[in-house]
This record gives C-alpha cells, structure tokens and sequence, in this order.
C-alpha cells in the first residue's frame, strides 16, 4: 500500500464554490465527492488539480489561511505564468512580492516560469544577485527582466550575456 496525502484546506461555507473555482483553473481537474450533512449542507468536497487530490472542508469562521501554507505553481513559461497568475487573482484575489498572491478566497500561491530557478541559481555570484534583486521588485514574475538584469551584470563585468 502506498501512502496518500491530501491537502485539507479549511474554508467559511464555500468550499464547494472554491472548489469550482479551482478546478476551472487547473487542467485535469474534477469535483470528485461532494459530502452533506443531514440538513444537505455540504460539508467537504474532494477534488483535483491537474492530478493532485485536494479537499475543501466547510468547518466555519474559526481558522482562516495565511502566507505559511502556500501551492507553488512552477510554470512552463511565461504565458502559462501570466495566465494561472491573471487566473488566481481574478475578482478579488491580490497581489504579493516576488510571484505570491492570495486568491479570492485568501489561499496563497507562489506562481513563476520554472526556469526562473536557472536565474536565481546561476554560477555566476553576479548574474544571480542582480536575477534575486530584479525578482525582489517585482509582484508578478517577469522572466525577461528578470533574464534582461541578469545578463546586464554580466555584461557590466565584461562577462559573457
């Protein structure tokens, strides 16, 4: 048997909408259950995000989200990047620093190019720190500027670009 873990994420009655939400965004997504009370409320709902299994708990207004738990999206590229971005903050989610956003319902993502690892882990002291400072102005990631600063320093030390 192997083991199964399964993000349980805590919401105030509207899980079932996040839900929907959520699956709307993500590809390869589906509500899988949807459990009620007696009265026919829903209790939790269990779903998935591009293969990943989550469930929403309707347990009240006693615990809410915050920055410690967040869902890191490392994207193909930039579009990607922009649209799972322009996605997450869509109708009242809000933008952080550094690719961090809250969505509507106040769940925190981390959502940059996956490529923006190669940046900020570069050989080169010089080319990291200005990709680490490029990336530190910004809220949604910019891969190019990010690249655009990296390959400045670069070029400022006589280096190749």
């Amino acid at each position: 048997m192997t083991t199964s873990m399964v993000p349980n994420l805590w919401f105030d009655g509207d899980a079932e909408q996040a839900a929907e939400f959520y699956t709307s965004v993500f590809p390869n997504s589906s509500i899988d259950n949807v459990m009620h009370t007696p009265d026919g409320s829903v209790v939790v709902v269990e779903f998935t995000l591009d293969g990943n299994r989550f469930a929403g708990i309707n347990g009240g207004p006693m615990f809410t989200f915050s920055e410690a738990i967040s869902f890191a999206i490392a994207t193909a590229d930039q579009a990607e990047a922009d649209r799972y971005w322009d996605a997450l903050t869509a109708d009242g989610g809000q933008e952080s620093q550094c690719g961090w956003l809250k969505d509507r319902y106040g769940l925190s993502w981390q959502v940059y190019p996956a490529q923006l690892g190669n940046l900020l882990g570069d050989p080169d002291p010089l080319r990291a720190q200005a990709a680490h400072a490029a990336m530190m102005q910004q809220r949604r990631i910019d891969l190019a500027e990010i690249r655009a600063a990296a390959d400045a320093a670069s070029a400022s030390q006589g280096g190749p670009s």
